[in-house]
């Protein structure tokens, strides 16, 4: 997307490579006039050029799904305020942010499953008070109707907070959504102890996103992780984009905590290593962190076509073993979903 596009950027809709000078990454082609929650699949749902390559890097590794933790889905009226924050390059952005998927929410469902995503999140997350309870509503209502959905919810350091968070955990409520950066709040404020207490006790998972990318926030960094896991070592950690831009240092932490994992959430691909490239010389500790990291994209929030990130992860040269894990097996074990049904790997097919 160019500058002068603004606010008014049209939807995408997955092709084949993106027309010469339209701004739209290769894989999607731009289409003028539509609203920002228009556009469509090109042709039925499970054709098109990008869901081919996906079922291509699957069979490459005799997969028949992938499970993806790290997606969003929220009100209307939300999303919608988010997708014009990335439309006007904010200041949390650090860069012009394109957003592929951009598109109604049954045809995003539509999407991820026919790239063969078995099971996905509905990350949410409130940048002020009094926003949480009513978001938790609004997923648990949406795990109801989607099946596939791991149930979301979320918190923000208020009155009340554990609360509505032991509600969620006591409805059903599968992995929450911490973002340090957006809500601008300290992990360790008082008011969400019991918050941190309630979800270690319970084991419910927490995707955080406590890296400094795309931009530093007051709260955002290690340490106030690690101070976190100090008072809360059971804490069930998903470090959200591998921390960037300090892999090194959350890298560390998951190898000192069992309960921390890492997700790969925009990492490795062309569009973050251009500000935020993962050091090389920490591959041998990503590899030896197989079996705790777990497939994450951003979808439908992504500036580039779903496969890229399955094949930025590919290009490590990690071996197809460390693939599988972390895109399917890793998650399936820590969620308790009943594993793929393995093929036989190899890149014959359409």
């Amino acid at each position: 997307m160019s500058e002068s596009e603004g606010t008014g950027a049209p939807g995408y809709a997955v092709r084949g490579a993106g027309p010469a000078g339209s701004g739209a990454p290769a894989g999607v082609s731009r289409r003028p006039g539509k609203s920002p929650v228009e556009g469509s699949v090109q042709g039925p749902v499970g054709e098109g050029t990008e869901v081919r390559e996906v079922a291509r890097f699957r069979r490459e590794l005799g997969l028949s799904g992938l499970i993806d933790v790290h997606t969003h889905f929220m009100p209307e009226r939300v999303l919608l305020k988010v997708w014009a924050y990335f439309d006007a390059a904010g200041p949390l952005t650090g860069r012009p942010w394109p957003i592929t998927y951009r598109r109604p929410e049954e045809e995003r469902t539509a999407l991820l499953r026919a790239f063969g995503v078995r099971a996905f999140t509905s990350l949410l997350y409130p940048h002020k008070p009094g926003m949480a309870a009513w978001l938790n509503s609004w997923s648990a209502d949406f795990a109801r109707r989607t099946p596939d959905c791991l149930h979301s919810a979320t918190f923000f350091p208020e009155p009340g907070a554990g609360e509505y968070v032991r509600a969620a955990v006591e409805g059903g409520a599968r992995v929450f959504k911490s973002h340090l950066q957006v809500g601008a709040y300290d992990p360790n404020d008082p008011l969400l102890e019991p918050v941190w207490g309630l979800l270690a006790e319970a084991a419910v998972p927490v995707v955080i996103h406590c890296g400094s990318g795309p931009a530093p926030g007051r709260f955002t960094g290690p340490d106030p992780v690690r101070r976190l896991l100090a008072r809360h070592p059971r804490l069930r950690l998903i470090v959200a984009h591998m921390g960037m831009p300090e892999y090194a240092e959350f890298l560390e932490l998951a190898e000192r905590h069992p309960g921390v994992r890492l997700d790969t959430t925009m990492a490795f691909t062309d569009f973050s290593e251009e500000l935020s490239p993962f050091p090389r010389a920490e591959l041998p500790r990503l590899a030896a962190l197989g079996d705790r990291v777990l497939l994450g994209t951003d979808f439908p929030n992504i500036p580039y076509p779903y496969a890229h990130a399955l094949r930025a992860l590919a290009r490590l040269d990690l071996g197809d073993d460390w693939l599988r894990a972390v895109c399917h097996d890793n998650a399936a074990r820590d969620f308790g979903i009943r594993p793929a049904e393995r093929t036989a790997p190899g890149a014959d097919g359409p």
